[in-house]
């Protein structure tokens, strides 16, 4: 696409886009008056206008029903979480029984690593990339240690090359093989938040199987951002959380995937809870756990409904869209207009103000740029948010920037653009 830093395109792109009436169905925080331009959506998505009903829609069933709107009512609570399945397979690229939706992402990355690291004599390490959110950090560094390893010892962390931002996937797979006797699980983020480059999942699927290791993916920055075949690329599990690309809430209900292949391996370790007991015996409330077959298996308590409503919402917006590479054509488009007035007001200074470190491949990335600022980036950044730019800023120079197609538009890019030109001016810089 031949991009152009004028009003006249970015109004034009709006009017060819199938996709933009999407943008009245949430509601923007406004500044003096007016929807700001939000490109935070890799932290925290803009609230569905439905999100409301759909959570009203179930207080007036616990109203009308009290203890029975588990079993009375239009969704019968004891199942309402089948009715997000179907929706959120396809995001991810799986099969309906192969996901279910449960608990908060770090949460389920512990009940996943329960069944899926199990050290057994040399094989006891984690390979997984340097830079991964802490909190990925902090799972694997207590899941190792609750096994009796040293984390220093027990955690082989993959860093970019020198004077690199990202990680090269042949160098990814070189350390898998380096260490093949000794792994026990790779686990890596889908999208590393920091840079937001997307990794080849695929890829490292297969060369951790190769080395006799399990393959986990945190999808926290990758579900409903860019296209996941976590079934057909045979990855083990991942977990993601609702609130960002999926715009289900802050703190939203988290999502589980295990791959088919596991669903009769009586050998994985669970801590078992009764939501996750098969649900045609739940009630006679035996003893011995009995799980239930697919992910539902791995679920512990009680569905929070209030929560899965506001993630229905969401979804629901997703599936009238369509498909992944409906919403992914226009992520890309929008993405690369950033990256286009970037280039152009560096070029236009003479010299690299703005570094993005994200990939420039867009199959290595989705909606989200990562933006170091050589000078005086924190002033930039607020002068952004002052003048009605909702990005993310990160320690100790960068600026996040995640145009997102459900409810971003051209136009939000320009006036992006033409601010940053504002504050450039305006910083004499």
């Amino acid at each position: 696409m031949e991009y152009q830093n004028t009003l006249e395109f970015a109004l034009q792109m709006d009017e060819q886009d199938s996709l933009k009436d999407f943008r009245s169905k949430f509601l923007f925080p406004q500044h003096n008056g007016r929807d700001v331009i939000y490109l935070c959506g890799n932290s925290l998505g803009l609230q569905p206008k439905s999100a409301s009903q759909y959570l009203q829609d179930q207080l007036n069933a616990w109203h009308k029903h009290g203890v029975e709107g588990w079993f009375d009512g239009d969704d019968p609570w004891l199942t309402y979480h089948n009715k997000l399945t179907g929706t959120l397979s396809a995001i991810v690229g799986a099969k309906k029984e192969e996901v279910t939706v449960m608990n908060s992402l770090t949460v389920n990355l512990h009940l996943l690593m329960v069944s899926f690291y199990q050290p057994k004599g040399k094989r006891y390490k984690i390979i997984m990339e340097a830079g991964a959110f802490p909190s990925d950090q902090y799972a694997v560094e207590s899941q190792v240690k609750f096994h009796g390893y040293e984390p220093k010892d027990a955690i082989i962390e993959i860093h970019p090359r020198d004077g690199e931002h990202i990680l090269r996937t042949e160098d990814i797979i070189q350390t898998i093989q380096d260490n093949a006797g000794e792994l026990a699980l790779v686990l890596f983020s889908g999208i590393n938040y920091y840079t937001g480059q997307f990794f080849d999942i695929g890829t490292i699927t297969k060369a951790a199987h190769a080395a006799g290791a399990i393959a986990g993916f945190d999808l926290a920055h990758a579900a409903g951002n860019v296209k996941l075949e976590l079934h057909n690329w045979g990855a083990d599990f991942a977990c993601w959380c609702s609130y960002k690309y999926m715009n289900s809430g802050p703190g939203g209900i988290s999502g589980i995937f295990v791959h088919e292949k596991h669903f009769g391996d009586t050998s994985l370790n669970r801590f078992a809870g009764w939501w996750g007991y098969r649900q045609d015996k739940r009630f006679l409330m035996a003893p011995g756990f009995d799980a239930a077959i697919g992910a539902e298996g791995w679920q512990v308590s009680t569905s929070p409904i209030m929560l899965m409503a506001l993630h229905k919402a969401s979804l629901d917006i997703f599936g009238e869209a369509g498909n992944v590479d409906v919403l992914r054509c226009k992520g890309d488009d929008l993405t690369g207009y950033m990256e286009f007035l970037l280039n152009k007001i560096n070029a236009d200074l003479g010299y690299t103000l703005f570094e993005i470190i994200t990939p420039t491949d867009v199959k290595q990335r989705g909606s989200q740029l990562s933006v170091v600022c050589s000078k005086r980036a924190k002033n930039i950044f607020n002068y952004l948010t002052q003048n009605g730019v909702i990005g993310d800023w990160r320690e100790p120079d960068v600026i996040r920037l995640a145009p997102v197609p459900l409810y971003n538009s051209f136009k939000d890019i320009f006036e992006a653009g033409r601010i940053l030109t504002a504050a450039i001016k305006e910083l004499g810089l």
